[in-house]
C-alpha cells in the first residue's frame, strides 16, 4: 500500500517559489524548476496557485508585503523625510546583500527583459515600480509642505532621482558590489536633498 502524500505546506512553497524567482527570473524559471526546488508535483502546484504566472504574482506580493516593504515602512515612519531617505536606503541595503539570499530588489531584477508571450508581466512590474517612484514623489510633496524643503523644491524630479538610486542599489547589488561600498554612497546621495532643505529643519 502506497504511503500518504507528504504534507503541503502552502506558505513554506510560496516563499520557496518566491525566492527562486528573485534569483532566476519569471521566465527563466521553469515549472520543472519549481516542482525540483518546492518538491511537490507539477499537478499539486497548480492546484495550490493555478499557474506559474499566478503563483509569480502572489509570489510578488509576498515579497512586497515582507521584506520588501521596507521603503514604505522607512518614509511613513520617519518624522522627517531626510531621515526617512537614509533608513530607506540602508535597509535596501542590508535586504539587496544578504548573504545566501537573492540579490536585489525582486521586482527590479525578476522580469526586466520577458519574450512577448510574457509582457503582461513585465509591464504589470514596471507599474509596481512606477508606483514605488509616485510614492517617493508624494513623500516629497509632503516635506514640502510641513516645511521641511523649500516651497520651489521640484518634488517629481527628486523622487525621481531618488527612485532611480534605490534601483540602481539593485542592479549594482546583483553585481556583487559590496554593501561596505553601496552604505559608502548614502552620503553622496543625500546632496540634493540637503540643497533643497530649509535652514529651520536641523
Amino acid at each position: 500500500m502506497a504511503g500518504r502524500p507528504r504534507q503541503f505546506d502552502r506558505t513554506q512553497a510560496l516563499h520557496k517559489a518566491r525566492d527562486l524567482f528573485w534569483q532566476r527570473g519569471f521566465e527563466a524559471t521553469s515549472m520543472a524548476d519549481l516542482v525540483t526546488e518546492l518538491g511537490i508535483a507539477s499537478a499539486r502546484i497548480y492546484a495550490a496557485f493555478g499557474s506559474k504566472e499566478a503563483l509569480f504574482r502572489e509570489a510578488i506580493e509576498s515579497y512586497e508585503t515582507g521584506e520588501g516593504a521596507f521603503a514604505a515602512l522607512a518614509l511613513e515612519q520617519e518624522p522627517l523625510l531626510r531621515d526617512g531617505l537614509q533608513r530607506m536606503f540602508r535597509d535596501a541595503i542590508a535586504l539587496y546583500t544578504r548573504p545566501e539570499q537573492p540579490y536585489g530588489c525582486m521586482v527590479v531584477s525578476a522580469a526586466t527583459n520577458c519574450s512577448q508571450g510574457n509582457d503582461g508581466i513585465r509591464q504589470w512590474l514596471a507599474e509596481h515600480r512606477q508606483q514605488r517612484t509616485e510614492s517617493i514623489i508624494q513623500r516629497f510633496r509632503h516635506a514640502i509642505e510641513a516645511g521641511e524643503l523649500k516651497e520651489d523644491t521640484d518634488a517629481a524630479a527628486l523622487g525621481d532621482y531618488y527612485a532611480t538610486l534605490l534601483h540602481g542599489l539593485s542592479v549594482q547589488a546583483r553585481d556583487g558590489v559590496s554593501p561596505e561600498r553601496l552604505l559608502a554612497m548614502i552620503p553622496t546621495l543625500m546632496t540634493a536633498f540637503d540643497l533643497a532643505q530649509t535652514e529651520t529643519i536641523v
